[in-house]
């Protein structure tokens, strides 16, 4: 069964540098030394209005904190409508090592009938890939939220959510760039508030070295629980529920937390899962698990969130500890991962809420099949084969 979206790492070749953070460094960070096997990961996110500012600007100004349209000059029709846009494009970021994948992510705010668009490209040497579009995207009903597609060309394709570089070989380079769009003439706030992505390069294993519990061992924190079972035949438009939402239920999960409200539906159980598993329904992909789009609805209500890549259930405590739950995806066969509520998936998306004092790991499994049965503690070193090697260990993080 497939109850989320993840997909393997291509094959990854040993190269001599890592950024050793999954937590969004800035792009000025230093790698360090790999080993011969070592998991690549690099996060770089622009934040601030400073950071912003260092980014080529066409028709847009940065103002508290976020790129603002200011005086578009650029029309633009998509699917029968007019809309006037200016842009924001990063500079070049070299993480230090041959990416071979990039997953953006990002912030917006984006009333009346306005959305952005945000696109991708890496480089090689000289060559340098094409534009890709990574997502159209709007927090409300400007435009049937979307991804574009395989797009390919002699450098990299996208998978939904995720660039893939096509030779083993990977890119040195990436850049990111993002398009604000609103009605001609209207004076709708449209705005750039985060943006960035996460670049790994993987290597290809079924299995991981058991990492040594750190500084979340005995904290759980106090996340709802929500199954994403009883909702099964709900909103066919969105999804379906049961087996399809278990993303929108980790993120409404992580969302109350937070303590977000939910809408109010008389009659309606959890109805905050149904309006989740609406808001990141991608038209494109047929489903609620684009990556990007959970994140890019729960930073509506929080100062922070993005898509990233962990390396091990070691930097998912440091998370636990500061308070910090995470939404991650895994997958897993027969067997693999005991006391789950699911015999095996091709891709599953779950809460980390803690761990046990001998370090195994305490979720919220929204596959149960009730809200009562969520809770569950799954073994540390089964857990983690479950995630790193199958997703590179991607982990929403919503703080």
């Amino acid at each position: 069964m497939t109850y989320g979206r993840v997909v393997r790492p291509p094959l990854a070749l040993v190269l001599a540098s890592l950024l050793a953070s999954g937590l969004a460094p800035p792009a000025s960070a230093a790698p360090a030394p790999a080993g011969p096997a070592e998991r690549l990961v690099a996060h770089t996110s622009w934040t601030s209005g400073g950071q912003l500012r260092a980014g080529e600007r066409a028709g847009v100004k940065i103002g508290q904190g976020s790129v603002r349209l200011r005086k578009p000059t650029v029309r633009r029709t998509y699917r029968g409508r007019s809309y006037e846009s200016g842009s924001w494009t990063s500079a070049w970021v070299q993480p230090g090592f041959a990416l071979t994948e990039l997953i953006p992510s990002w912030q917006a705010t984006t009333p009346g009938r306005s959305w952005v668009e945000v696109k991708a490209r890496v480089r090689s040497g000289s060559a340098v890939s094409s534009w890709d579009v990574m997502g159209r995207w709007t927090s409300g009903e400007a435009i049937a939220r979307t991804s574009a597609g395989p797009q390919t060309d002699d450098l990299a394709r996208v998978s939904v959510d995720t660039l893939r570089t096509l030779a083993a070989t990977g890119a040195t380079g990436w850049q990111l760039k993002v398009t604000l769009l609103r009605a001609p003439g209207s004076r709708a706030a449209v705005s750039l508030d985060r943006i960035g992505a996460v670049a790994s390069r993987l290597p290809v294993t079924d299995d991981v070295a058991t990492s040594a519990p750190g500084p979340g061992v005995g904290t759980v924190l106090a996340v709802p629980s929500y199954s994403q079972m009883v909702h099964a035949g709900h909103s066919p438009q969105w999804g379906g529920g049961g087996e399809a939402w278990c993303s929108p239920t980790s993120v409404a999960m992580v969302l109350g937390f937070r303590g977000v409200p939910g809408p109010r539906v008389a009659g309606h159980a959890d109805a905050v899962v149904d309006h989740t598993a609406r808001m990141t329904y991608d038209h494109g992909y047929d489903g609620t698990g684009n990556w990007a789009f959970n994140t890019a609805y729960a930073g509506r209500f929080v100062p922070e969130a993005f898509v990233t890549r962990l390396r091990s259930l070691r930097e998912a405590e440091d998370h636990i500890a500061a308070g910090t739950p995470l939404v991650v995806s895994v997958a897993f066969g027969r067997g693999e991962l005991t006391g789950a509520p699911i015999s095996s998936t091709a891709g599953h998306l779950l809460v980390i809420v803690g761990f046990t004092a001998s370090g195994d790991v305490v979720v919220n499994d929204p596959a149960a099949p009730s809200n009562a049965s969520v809770r569950r503690t799954y073994r540390r070193g089964e857990f983690e084969d479950a995630w790193i090697p199958t997703s590179g260990g991607t982990a929403y993080v919503i703080r």
